[in-house]
C-alpha cells in the first residue's frame, strides 16, 4: 500500500492511512502528494502546511480550479514527557551511540513503548488534520495527499517524525550530547586514534604479457573481420540495463508506477526500430 515509500518507517506511517481513510480516498490521494498538486508545503515546527490543487467539477457548481488549505500534525509528546524520553536513550549505550551519528536505531519504538508512548502513529487519534475543502470525510483526499508527501520525506529524513512529535533532532542531539554516556561516547569517538592495518595480498600478483605493436592497418582495421549483423544476438538479456541503477523509484521520479517497468517497453521499441541500422 506505501506505493513509493522504501523504508519500514515510511510504510508504518501509511499504515494508519488505511484503518481511518476510505479506500476510495486514499487511492485518490496518492494522486494529490506529486509537484503538479501540492503548490506549497511547509514544515512550520511540528506541523505541516500545504496548498492543494483541487478539480474544476461543474456538476458540483465548481467552474474555477479551488486551492485548498491542509494543515497536519501529529499529537504532541509534552515536554515532561520528552524528559522521560530523553533520560532513556541517555541511559542506553547501543541506542545513544546511533543516534549520535544521525542513524534511526531499528529498535526506537522501544524507548517509547516503554512508556507507553509511539514515535510512528499508530492509531487515528496520533494523526491530527484540517483542510478547506468542502468533503465531509475526514481525513479527505487532500489530507492523505499531505500524509503521502510527509512518507515520502521520511524515507530520505527518519528524524523528521521527532520534530513532528514535538522534538527537533538538533535538540534531542544536545541533550543527548551532555548526559553522562553521551559525553563519554563523544569523547571516545573524537580521540581515538584507528590505525590502519596492512595485509599482503593472499593471491599472486598478476603477470602482463608484453604485446607485440600492431601495425598501421591491423590498427584502424583490426586484425579480425567483425561479425555479420546476423551473428548479432536478438536483444539483451536485460533490457534497459542503465536505467536499472536508479530503482524502480529514482529521486527525480514522481510517479506511482515503477520507472523501470515505464521505461523497458520504450528501451526494447527502440532497439527494434534500430536493428536494422547498426
Amino acid at each position: 500500500m506505501a506505493g513509493r515509500v522504501r523504508t519500514w518507517w515510511g510504510e508504518k506511517f501509511l499504515d494508519v492511512l488505511s484503518t481511518c481513510m476510505d479506500s476510495g480516498r486514499l487511492r485518490r490521494g496518492r494522486a494529490y502528494s506529486g509537484p503538479g498538486r501540492l503548490l506549497k508545503f511547509d514544515i512550520d515546527g511540528h506541523a505541516v502546511k500545504a496548498r492543494v490543487r483541487g478539480n474544476v467539477n461543474p456538476y458540483f457548481g465548481v467552474y474555477k480550479e479551488p486551492r485548498y488549505r491542509v494543515a497536519v500534525s501529529l499529537r504532541r509528546f509534552s515536554a515532561k514527557q520528552w524528559n522521560g524520553i530523553t533520560g532513556d536513550m541517555g541511559r542506553n549505550a547501543a541506542l545513544l551511540s546511533q543516534l549520535l551519528l544521525n542513524e534511526m536505531p531499528a529498535d526506537i519504538e522501544r524507548i517509547f513503548s516503554a512508556r507507553n508512548l509511539r514515535l510512528l502513529p499508530g492509531e487515528r487519534s496520533d494523526l491530527v488534520s484540517e483542510c478547506s475543502c468542502p468533503d465531509y470525510a475526514s481525513p479527505c483526499k487532500h489530507v492523505a495527499g499531505v500524509y503521502y508527501r510527509i512518507a515520502s520525506l521520511l524515507d530520505r529524513d527518519p528524524f523528521l517524525l521527532f520534530q513532528l512529535r514535538g522534538m527537533r533532532f538538533d535538540r534531542l542531539h544536545e541533550a543527548l550530547s551532555a548526559s553522562d554516556l553521551g559525553q563519554a561516547l563523544i569523547d571516545r569517538m573524537g580521540t581515538a586514534d584507528f590505525e590502519l592495518e596492512y595485509h599482503a595480498c593472499r593471491y599472486p600478483a598478476p603477470v602482463r604479457e608484453t604485446e607485440e605493436p600492431a601495425d598501421l592497418k591491423s590498427f584502424w582495421q583490426g586484425a579480425e573481420p567483425l561479425p555479420e549483423v546476423d551473428d548479432l544476438p536478438e536483444g539483451p538479456a536485460a533490457p534497459a540495463i542503465l536505467i536499472r541503477k536508479g530503482g524502480d523509484f529514482p529521486g527525480f521520479w514522481d510517479h506511482g508506477k515503477s520507472f523501470i517497468e515505464m521505461m523497458e517497453p520504450v528501451y526494447d521499441r527502440i532497439v527494434k526500430k534500430n536493428r536494422d541500422s547498426i
